[in-house]
């Protein structure tokens, strides 16, 4: 086996991510959840209403929102719903 050149250098911590925190469909969530409406259906220029529902799903996993908001798919219409 050949050596590969290396070296080990201590190091206080780990630096943050550069990458964007949060998602751009919370914004969707945050507006919706101000609203007064019970019911919305939302359009994304773009994008499949199945494919807004999985990004929806695991924005509202991911904030704990499971219990206030519920997210469905009819007629390829996507539509978010307070519980």
């Amino acid at each position: 086996m050949s050596d590969v050149p290396f070296k080990l250098v201590d190091v206080e911590k780990k630096p943050s991510r550069k990458y964007r925190k949060g998602s751009k469909y919370d914004p969707i969530i945050d507006k919706f959840l101000s609203g007064k409406s019970g019911l919305v259906k939302v359009e994304v220029t773009g994008k499949d209403a199945n494919y807004l529902r999985t990004q929806l799903k695991k924005r509202i996993d991911a904030r704990d929102l499971n219990a206030k908001i519920e997210v469905s798919v009819v007629n390829n219409i996507a539509y978010l719903e307070k519980m």
